[in-house]
């Protein structure tokens, strides 16, 4: 088998090889790369390619790329990322560690494979916990970089369309039985039509500063879960233009792995904690537009591996079938239902935001929460604990116009909404019936109900999140409840929050509109 394989890589295969001990290595190859497996450590060589969107066609420019991993994974991925090394010698007998270099290798802490966030899910031991970190994690880290300014036209409307165009191109030249292929033809043309549509939104978004150095390349592979946290690896190096991108663009490529692998819930989950944590609803307007883009990428290193397998490899088949399954992603992304207004409504832990999310993940969503858009509004983190002025009535009204606003937001960008709130007063739930005329999509009302001891058992054994609603606020909204109104029941879908399935009853009133 190593026959098959530069007598460079060849010669890293041998255990001896090492300055360090190594038992066994094992090798995995991609279409840019080869990466070898110690151990303790992993060593990532760059191929001599040059493939238009990335280019390692000479040693200097490998060299350069290999620091350029180092210094991009090393924002996400520290603990992973430690060296480049340079291999001296000659390719049948190289020498670690030795200038003259006649190739540079990333040096990496080796972790297992199995922790891989593909690999989690696939043994279904990927929480929705675990998803709800990463999509703070993400939102921190594109916090972190916002003070940036892409050089150069770096996330401009032209470079956005850029490495869109080049996946059709590079599809049709390493698969030319495609050329022609309606599901391609399709694609591109709806492509090409969002992004003249998009044209203006692509500007403003890169004036306001949401193009950034991003990783690039945030799927499940890339993502490993070590000593109970995340850490995302991998990110782009070889290009700029590929990793100065928009931030709903980044996060397009999470949502889309996960419906990738048949958890358009988790995905929908990971959506909304990014938004909740960043706030940038008005990046939904461009979502599907980057969500087709993701699965192109996809499409598109698909193609290149087929290329690259000989004709009687068995790889061929799987393969085949990941690019087929890719362009059917794509072409469901580019139809999307029509929205809704949902809005929820009572009392303090009658089940609001948990069954909230859970009925999102299911029907395919954006929540908006009261308790978190009230505290982003006045400059407090989600968990920090607000005094009284933050309920005062002047601070309530403030708090119900920002969410109607966002509402609106969303619902423009073509998505389902549920605003989160307790909406106890009749006032407020007509400002949102009037939007949703406004906006000609259905309006329902979310009435989730509870004994008032199961309420206060909640409250008093909630976990400390963004709500500060306690057993105090429960009785102040007992003493002024006023039941919804004759004239609202038809709007109305019931939710029993101590039912065993509480939410089946809505799901079935939902699907039927």
């Amino acid at each position: 088998m190593s026959g098959d394989y530069p007598p460079l890589i060849t010669a890293m295969l041998d255990p001896a090889w090492y300055p360090h001990p190594v038992d066994h290595c094992e090798l995995i190859e991609t279409h840019i790369s080869w990466v070898i497996l110690t151990g303790k450590f992993a060593y990532k060589l760059k191929k001599p390619l040059d493939l238009g969107f990335l280019d390692f066609s000479s040693l200097e420019k490998r060299r350069h790329c290999c620091h350029e991993e180092l210094r991009l994974n090393g924002r996400l991925a520290p603990a992973i990322y430690l060296e480049v090394v340079a291999i001296g010698g000659t390719p049948q007998a190289p020498r670690y560690g030795v200038e003259p270099a006649i190739e540079y290798a990333v040096r990496m802490r080796q972790f297992d494979g199995d922790a891989q966030l593909d690999r989690l899910l696939a043994r279904d031991a990927l929480s929705v916990t675990m998803i709800d970190t990463i999509a703070t994690q993400v939102a921190h880290f594109h916090a972190s970089i916002a003070d940036q300014r892409p050089p150069d036209d770096l996330g401009s409307a032209a470079e956005v369309w850029q490495p869109m165009e080049q996946n059709f191109s590079q599809i049709r030249l390493h698969q030319p039985g495609l050329a022609d292929d309606p599901r391609l033809t399709a694609l591109e043309q709806w492509s090409r039509q969002r992004h003249r549509q998009l044209g203006g939104l692509l500007a403003q978004r890169r004036e306001d500063g949401f193009i950034r150095e991003c990783h690039g390349d945030m799927h499940l592979g890339n993502m490993v879960w070590i000593d109970a946290g995340p850490l995302i690896f991998d990110g782009i190096e070889f290009n700029p233009a590929l990793r100065w991108i928009d931030v709903i663009s980044e996060i397009a490529f999470v949502v889309m792995d996960l419906h990738q692998h048949g958890r358009a819930e988790l995905g929908w989950r990971f959506l909304n904690g990014w938004l909740e944590a960043s706030g940038d609803y008005a990046g939904l307007a461009l979502l599907s537009f980057y969500l087709v883009y993701r699965a192109m990428v996809r499409a598109k290193i698909a193609a290149i591996r087929l290329g690259q397998l000989p004709a009687g490899a068995t790889e061929r088949v799987s393969v085949q079938q990941q690019l087929d399954h890719y362009l059917a992603l794509a072409q469901g992304f580019t139809d999307t239902p029509a929205p809704r207004l949902l809005i929820s409504h009572g009392l303090s832990g009658s089940g609001k935001s948990y069954l909230g999310m859970q009925l999102l993940q299911r029907l395919g969503g954006i929540r908006l929460r009261s308790d978190v858009e009230r505290k982003r509004l006045f400059g407090l983190a989600s968990r920090q604990r607000g005094d009284a002025t933050l309920y005062a009535t002047p601070a309530t009204e403030q708090t119900y116009q920002q969410l109607a606003k966002l509402a609106e937001e969303v619902l423009t960008a073509g998505y389902t909404v549920l605003v989160d709130a307790t909406f106890l007063d009749a006032g407020q739930r007509q400002r949102f019936r009037a939007l949703a005329r406004q906006q000609r999509c259905p309006f329902h009302i979310l009435a989730f109900q509870a004994s008032e001891a199961t309420l206060r058992r909640r409250l008093t054994q909630r976990d400390r999140d963004a709500s500060d609603a306690d057993n105090t606020v429960l009785s102040r909204q007992l003493a002024g409840y006023r039941p919804l109104a004759a004239d609202e029941q038809a709007e109305v879908i019931p939710i029993d929050s101590e039912q065993a399935d509480p939410l089946a009853e809505a799901l079935a009133a939902l699907s039927r509109g």
